[in-house]
């Protein structure tokens, strides 16, 4: 199938996003059959946007509760986080920014990893290090995130030119792709035309996913950039662009296997702009109603919503009932709960990290600090 979108110059006709499913639910057999998608692998996508659901709304509870101190959702950008995700292999690489670890748990990043990061405890990889919200997983080539707006786009440039550079030294076959997920207020970043170009003139195997959801914290697309879209930025640079409805799971998946596709066989960078809406708070520390008109998120939540519209075409295709969905959302929300639970009771990390893990072997200096540390906190293990 050939995707509808900008790909020589931002016509009018590309301005209107690739779309499978209708707002709806309703969709053309035909077109939908053609694909040759498989069952399995869409239910699996569904659950994968069930599980951050769920999980935004357990955590972000959490947050109110004070029982963690931070959280971002990714609530109403399911189908763009997951649908893309879906499309890459094993060997692939997720660069992310804020609302990308239901990408990161789809392929293969524990729950208990995530939750125990959000705590910072002991089973934190990063030691309690980094605020929450920001995993990392080698085992699903998913790289921590920076907080700093689009400093990990050069990094996905950067990834996959030195994949391109192994490959030709292994003379393998094969061609990872990175792909490397941005909002649209990254793309009034230096960063990320520094990323672009390099992209467009180097021409490695990377595929930048922008996740359009209209606000920058409390900056509205219309006023952060003069651009009619995302996608049309990228072709500046001359990397080939699609935009896609960020609420259709299926458009989104579809739209990353061709891109995908493109860029392993040699095609160069690729660009998607997943058009979305940010229905809930930029983070749990922000108060949307202060500078928008809520009446315009309630459309998109209650008419737009990617979750509603996909059950709705799985039921339509007989791959989904009534009662499987709802014993696929206990035992999501069982998941959910168990990682919680266990989580919350793990033990701070110890003492001794505070000074491990810069240098090979902990110097003299910050041994004496740490010692002094515990002599002023008798009652902490060291």
């Amino acid at each position: 199938m050939r995707l509808p979108g900008i790909v020589q110059a931002p016509t009018e006709a590309a301005l209107v996003p690739f779309q499978l499913l209708h707002e709806s639910g309703s969709f053309d057999s035909d077109r939908i059959d053609a694909l040759g998608l498989d069952p399995v692998l869409l239910l699996r996508i569904y659950r994968g946007i069930a599980l951050i659901r769920i999980m935004d709304e357990r955590l972000l509870t959490l947050q109110r509760q004070g029982r963690i101190s931070f959280y971002g959702e990714a609530r109403g950008q399911e189908a763009a986080v997951v649908g893309t995700a879906a499309a890459l292999s094993e060997e692939d690489y997720v660069v992310p920014a804020l609302r990308e670890a239901g990408a990161g748990i789809y392929r293969g990043l524990s729950l208990r990893s995530y939750v125990a990061q959000i705590f910072g405890n002991a089973n934190d990889v990063c030691k309690g290090r980094q605020m929450p919200c920001h995993p990392g997983s080698r085992a699903a080539r998913y790289v921590t995130m920076s907080s700093c707006i689009a400093t990990q786009l050069p990094h996905a440039t950067g990834m996959a030119m030195a994949a391109r550079l192994c490959e030709e030294q292994q003379g393998s076959q094969g061609r990872t792709v990175i792909a490397g997920y941005l909002g649209d207020g990254a793309t009034s970043e230096g960063d990320f035309h520094v990323a672009l170009n390099f992209a467009g003139v180097f021409r490695p195997a990377v595929v930048f996913v922008c996740q359009n959801n209209q606000w920058a914290i409390s900056t509205p697309v219309t006023t952060q950039t003069a651009s009619r879209t995302m996608a049309e930025k990228a072709l500046a640079y001359g990397i080939p662009s699609v935009r896609v409805d960020g609420n259709d799971a299926l458009a989104c998946y579809v739209a990353m296997r061709e891109v995908v596709a493109r860029a392993r066989a040699g095609g160069g960078p690729q660009f998607i702009e997943a058009l979305t809406y940010r229905v809930s708070a930029h983070s749990s520390s922000d108060d949307p109603s202060r500078y928008r008109d809520e009446s315009v998120t309630t459309v998109w939540r209650e008419n737009r919503c990617p979750l509603v519209r996909f059950r709705r075409f799985l039921m339509a295709r007989g791959l989904l009932s009534a009662s499987s969905d709802a014993d696929l959302q206990a035992e999501v929300d069982a998941e959910v709960r168990a990682a919680i639970a266990a989580e919350e009771s793990a033990p701070a990390p110890p003492l001794a990290s505070l000074v491990q893990d810069v240098f090979a072997q902990v110097p003299a200096s910050l041994a004496e600090q740490l010692a002094e540390v515990v002599a002023a906190l008798p009652s902490q293990k060291s």
